[in-house]
């Protein structure tokens, strides 16, 4: 990595935070910011004594240039709001939040993030959520547009908001998390990319909040469940499930970081999900972990969320704990409220499977081929349904 990328990849989310501070204008700030940039490509070597100094002083200038050609300025969009007071003590956070802000829609708030905060190119984007890079500049330009034409503040929630403007930016992390760590649809499971910037984007969110255990259960939740990224599929790809991994292959250097950045505090979502995953990594071996304490865990998620994938969850936890009819006793109701998730009837089948209830599994394993949208998914309950349709001697 020579001296421009280290300062993209170290640099970009802080500069554009303050760049955008100044200049009140998000579109603005990224495109002098991006000129900047490439204007280091040309002129180092030399690398100047103080790289991000440098970039900011020329990102400047070129934001002044460009307000002065008419065509750009007579374009340019409102101005965003920046409310008078101290400024945080890391403008990313403003970023952060302004990016995440409830009044755009999902997929506008990870577009926006992954691309201001997390330094991503367009066209990296585009390609992590398997959609064009037009459609994808087409998405940050109409999210852009609408930060300044609705007036969203540039600012860290106060106090009273901060909590559940904080949850949504959790949120927006997490779901670039999962779009990589199991993907919907696709011929990979696993797509690294995705899932190791929404690490990043909360490094550095539990960089800037570093009192908030929700905040640092996120970050070690990713990191447990990243760890074992090698073990989850085999050299063919296909799905590997978690009874069955090489332990050996689970990367217990991230094991250990997630471990350390999980702190006690008050019971959240994301600290009992965090929980649950390091008792799995604490478990040298499939029969070492402790499925009754890991059965509470989401007992207490789901008292706390009333979330039906926990319920899915929690079924399988008491399954191994208890037994598989105790499990199936808690997907009873579950249809109405997950009637398009492809591991309800899955789950199902292989808990009647475990019974010896052949024909029912059968039948389970087909709803869930309907409706499963990757490749190595599909493979495997293929799988599993050939081996409960040779039980049944068809």
């Amino acid at each position: 990595m020579n001296a421009v990328e280290q300062a993209y990849r170290r640099q970009w989310a802080r500069l554009l935070a303050l760049l955008t501070a100044e200049l009140r204008d998000l579109d603005l700030a990224e495109e002098a910011l991006q000129d900047a940039f490439t204007a280091a490509v040309s002129a180092w070597p030399p690398v100047p004594d103080n790289p991000p100094a440098w970039l900011l002083t020329t990102a400047r200038r070129r934001a002044v240039d460009r307000l002065r050609r008419a065509e750009v300025a007579a374009r340019k969009l409102p101005l965003l709001i920046v409310e008078e007071g101290p400024a945080p003590p890391d403008d990313r956070l403003r970023l952060i939040f302004t990016c995440c802000h409830p009044a755009l829609s999902m997929e506008a708030r990870v577009a926006l993030t992954l691309r201001c905060v997390g330094g991503l190119t367009t066209r990296q984007i585009a390609r992590m959520f398997l959609v064009s890079e037009t459609t994808m500049a087409a998405r940050l330009t109409r999210a852009k547009k609408k930060i300044s034409h609705a007036g969203i503040p540039y600012r860290v929630p106060s106090e009273a908001e901060l909590a559940e403007r904080r949850d949504g930016v959790l949120a927006v992390i997490y779901l670039i998390f999962t779009e990589g760590y199991a993907a919907t649809e696709g011929e990979r499971l696993i797509r690294d990319e995705p899932a190791a910037e929404a690490i990043a984007v909360a490094r550095m969110l539990a960089e800037l909040m570093p009192a908030d255990t929700e905040v640092r259960a996120l970050l070690a939740l990713m990191l447990l469940h990243h760890a074992r990224r090698d073990a989850r599929v085999d050299a063919d790809g296909r799905l590997v499930r978690l009874p069955d991994q090489d332990r050996s292959r689970w990367r217990q250097d991230e094991i250990a970081e997630g471990l350390a950045v999980l702190t006690p505090g008050p019971p959240g979502p994301y600290l009992l999900q965090a929980a649950i995953a390091a008792e799995h990594a604490a478990a040298a071996r499939p029969q070492d972990t402790d499925w009754i304490e890991i059965a509470e865990l989401y007992e207490l998620l789901e008292l706390l969320t009333g979330s039906a994938v926990v319920r899915l969850n929690r079924a399988v936890a008491v399954a191994e704990a208890y037994g598989p009819e105790r499990g199936l006793d808690l997907l009873a109701g579950l249809d109405d409220a997950l009637p398009r998730h492809h591991l309800l009837p899955a789950t199902r089948a292989d808990l009647l499977t475990r019974l010896g209830r052949m024909e029912e599994a059968v039948a389970e394993y087909g709803r869930a081929l309907d409706l499963v949208g990757t490749t190595p998914e599909r493979e495997f309950l293929r799988s599993r349904r050939a081996t409960a349709q040779e039980a049944l001697g068809r």
